[in-house]
C-alpha cells in the first residue's frame, strides 16, 4: 500500500484495520509514521464517519 485513502472513511477504516490485522504495524502510531500523516487528522477522518481507534483492541471500530 502507497498511501492511505484520507478522502474515503469506509476504505481508511479498512485500511487501517488490514495493516494491523495483519501484523504489518503494531498500532496506529506506526501506521501513521510510516505514511507521514499526523495521528489527529486520520483520528478527525475516522471520527467524521463515525469510527475511533481502540487502543485496547488495536483496531478501528
Amino acid at each position: 500500500m502507497d498511501h492511505l485513502p484520507l478522502s474515503d472513511v469506509p476504505m481508511l477504516v479498512s485500511a487501517i484495520n488490514f495493516l494491523l490485522r495483519d501484523e504489518e504495524f503494531d498500532n496506529l502510531d506506526q501506521i501513521c509514521y510510516n505514511f507521514g500523516v499526523e495521528r489527529a487528522e486520520i483520528e478527525r477522518i475516522l471520527a467524521s464517519g463515525g469510527f475511533a481507534y481502540s487502543e485496547q483492541l488495536n483496531k478501528v471500530r
